[in-house]
């Protein structure tokens, strides 16, 4: 994120204004000053001479008295001018102006995951996968969308890595594999509230392709704009119904979107059949995507690889704009400068 903070006057025209003001007020003035003194000089007829007053002019009190009178006149100029600029600029509205540019996420990652309950063994050992690849992201967006007989997306496409991480805590404390055993009221209820939207008639489960092609229709940006696009695919491909999108064809449908697949396959020993992952990692690889099994250590380590190995592509934001207006230090330099010129005009009238 590139940050620039400036200061500027919001309205500096204000500033032009008051300075022809100020002018036409010093014009003003010094004219009546000048015809007051000639009226003055006209009306007090023959210069009057007193006897015996030049001593007076040399006396060191009165030249003392008549200099610091010049020296209160000046600073009383001076404290006026000082808070004519004060007021001038307050009026001319300063602000502090902060631009912040930042880039979107340079990778799009949607996080793809099978929750019927012959996944819940493995269900949170894939959102721990989930945690340890957003530990390893910096710019990336991320999306979660959870899969049974529908699908429900718990959050879209974000770098908001907090939202991210507080998500699939929720996810961790609600995959708990002791629902299955009715463990308790509690834990049931935070598997039902996480998982709803995901059952519509309750007859079918685990609808794998449906699954897959929703996650796929989840990117947006997907028209001219060249960005690395990758699904997290976590499945035990443990088919329990009629999909609208057999694998092969919701595979087909991320292939046409430019999509790469990472398939992680973890199946309970209830369900696990040995041809039905022999036949997950053929559909995957066939269609050029990463076939992972989600018990093996190394899975993550080379699901990070796959994503930062693709093309990275930095997108500019609408670059965010904000204006402060600060006229603290103006506003009161101005009230200062009044008040010292309030103190020099009665040391002028002493």
């Amino acid at each position: 994120m590139v940050e620039s903070v400036s200061t500027t006057l919001l309205w500096p025209w204000t500033l032009g204004i008051i300075a022809a003001l100020a002018v036409a007020i010093v014009i003003v003035v010094g004219a009546r000053s000048s015809r007051r003194r000639a009226r003055a000089e006209r009306g007090s007829g023959e210069v009057r001479w007193v006897a015996n007053s030049a001593r007076i002019a040399r006396l060191r009190a009165l030249g003392s008295a008549i200099r610091r009178y010049r020296v209160w006149q000046w600073a009383g100029v001076g404290t006026v001018v000082i808070a004519l600029v004060g007021v001038s600029v307050v009026a001319a509205r300063p602000a502090t102006v902060e631009v912040k540019q930042s880039t979107l996420g340079t990778r799009d990652i949607v996080l793809c995951l099978d929750i019927s309950g012959s996944m819940l063994e493995f269900d949170r050992q894939v959102v721990d996968v989930f945690g340890t690849l957003v530990d390893s992201f910096s710019g990336e967006r991320i999306a979660l969308s959870i899969f049974n007989e529908t699908s429900r997306t718990v959050f879209p496409l974000t770098n908001d890595y907090d939202l991210v991480k507080e998500q699939l805590d929720i996810a961790y404390d609600a995959l708990d594999p002791a629902v299955v055993e009715y463990a308790s009221n509690a834990a049931i209820d935070r598997y039902l509230d996480f998982v709803t939207g995901t059952t519509l008639t309750g007859t079918q489960s685990s609808l794998i392709g449906d699954g897959l092609a929703n996650c796929a229709l989840l990117f947006d940006d997907s028209g001219g704009t060249e960005r690395s696009r990758s699904i997290i695919f976590a499945t035990d491909n443990d088919l329990r119904g009629e999909p609208v999108y057999p694998l092969d064809d919701a595979l087909a449908l991320a292939r046409e979107r430019r999509i790469e697949v990472s398939g992680l396959y973890g199946a309970s020993s209830s369900v696990y059949d040995p041809n039905v992952e022999r036949n997950f990692e053929q559909s995957i690889t066939e269609a050029g995507g990463y076939f992972y099994r989600v018990n093996d250590a190394a899975a993550v380590r080379g699901i990070v690889d796959r994503v930062q190995e693709q093309q990275a592509v930095d997108l500019e934001a609408a670059p965010e704009v904000t204006q402060t207006e600060s006229p603290g230090r103006w506003l009161l330099l101005a009230l200062l400068a009044l008040a010292a010129a309030l103190v020099v005009q009665g040391r002028l009238r002493e």
